[in-house]
C-alpha cells in the first residue's frame, strides 16, 4: 500500500502535545468544579468557554460531557452516515449526583493544531468507575504493541473487542460515528483568523479534512476511520490518530483518548504525561514501576 498522508514533523509533535496538554487541563479545571446539580449542557458550556478564553480557535468537536449511566453510552445508536443526527449523543438535561460517574469530551484546534481528549471523573467514589479505568491501562498497552507490530488496524480494533469480551465489559466505542476505536487528525491550513464555524457541533474544517482524507483513502486502500470493519484491514497509515476505547459495565461508563503517532516502522503515544498515565502511576499500576519491584 502506498499512501500520500501528511507526516508530522517535530515541530508539529510538540504543538500537538501542546493543544492535547491545553485539552486535558480544561477538562481537569472543569472536572474539578463539578457539583451535584450541574447539567451535561452547563459542563460542556463551561468548557468550551474556559477553552475559547485560552485561544481556541476552532474544532474538531465542540465539548461533551456525559453523567450517570450516560457514560455508558446506553441507548446511543451512533451514526449512521455523516449526515446522521442523534440526539441522545449531545450534552442533555441529566445533572450529576454524588458517586455519579462522568465523562468530558473536548476537541479543540488552535493555530492549525488538533487534539481530541477524554477525561473521566466521579463526584465521591465509585468503585466500578475504579475497576474499569485500572483495566484501561492494557487496552493503551495492547493497541501501542499491536500497531508497533504493524498489524493491521482492524485487527487491532477487533482484538480491543475481544479483551472487552475478556473482561466481561462492553466496548461502547462501537455507539460512536461509524463505531470508531479512533480517527485521523491532521493539520489545517492556519492563516491567524479565528475560525469557529461548526455543524452539528462538528468543526467543518477539521471533518472536511476527515472527508478528504476518506477520499483519498479509498483510492489507496486505507480509511481514516479505524474501526473492526473490513475497510480498516491495513497496515498502520502514518500519520495522528485520536485513539478513544470506551468501556461500558453495568452502567458505568470510562475511557480515555489521545493521540497515537504512527511512524513508517513505528507507533508512539504523543505524551505520557495525561490524566489516567498519572493515575495509573499514583496507584502503583504504571509497567515502569511494577519492573523495578520485581
Amino acid at each position: 500500500m502506498t499512501t500520500t498522508t501528511w507526516i508530522p514533523s517535530a515541530e508539529d509533535l510538540e504543538r500537538f502535545r501542546e493543544i492535547q496538554r491545553l485539552a486535558y487541563r480544561c477538562a481537569e479545571t472543569i472536572g474539578a468544579r463539578l457539583q451535584p446539580g450541574i447539567s451535561e449542557r452547563d459542563a460542556a458550556a463551561m468548557m468550551k468557554s474556559w477553552l475559547l478564553e485560552q485561544g481556541v480557535d476552532d474544532w474538531f468537536h465542540q465539548p461533551f460531557a456525559w453523567f450517570g449511566d450516560r457514560t455508558a453510552f446506553r441507548g446511543f445508536i451512533g451514526f449512521r452516515h455523516m449526515g446522521g443526527f442523534n440526539p441522545a449523543f449531545y450534552p442533555g438535561t441529566r445533572t450529576l449526583e454524588e458517586g455519579m460517574p462522568f465523562i468530558l469530551d473536548c476537541a479543540p484546534s488552535r493555530n492549525g493544531y488538533t487534539a481530541d481528549i477524554g477525561y473521566c471523573g466521579v463526584i465521591g467514589e465509585n468503585r466500578i468507575l475504579d475497576r474499569l479505568m485500572d483495566d484501561l491501562l492494557e487496552y493503551r498497552m495492547l493497541i501501542l504493541d499491536l500497531v508497533r507490530q504493524r498489524r493491521p488496524l482492524g485487527e487491532v480494533s477487533r482484538a480491543v473487542d475481544r479483551l472487552c469480551a475478556r473482561h466481561g465489559y462492553e466496548p461502547r466505542q462501537k455507539a460512536y460515528p461509524f463505531e470508531v476505536l479512533a480517527h485521523r487528525v491532521e493539520k489545517l491550513d492556519d492563516d491567524g483568523k479565528a475560525r469557529h464555524l461548526s455543524l452539528l457541533n462538528f468543526g467543518v474544517r477539521n471533518i472536511s479534512e476527515l472527508l478528504r482524507d476518506a477520499i483519498k483513502g479509498r483510492k489507496e486502500g486505507w480509511s481514516p476511520l479505524w474501526s473492526s470493519k473490513a475497510t480498516s484491514d491495513h497496515a498502520p497509515t502514518p500519520g495522528l490518530w485520536a485513539v478513544e476505547p470506551h468501556l461500558g459495565f453495568r452502567g458505568v461508563g470510562a475511557k480515555w483518548e489521545e493521540l497515537l503517532v504512527v511512524t513508517g516502522d513505528d507507533a508512539f503515544w504523543l505524551d505520557d504525561d495525561v490524566p489516567h498515565v498519572r493515575r495509573w502511576q499514583a496507584r502503583g499500576l504504571w509497567p515502569e514501576q511494577q519492573r523495578q519491584a520485581a
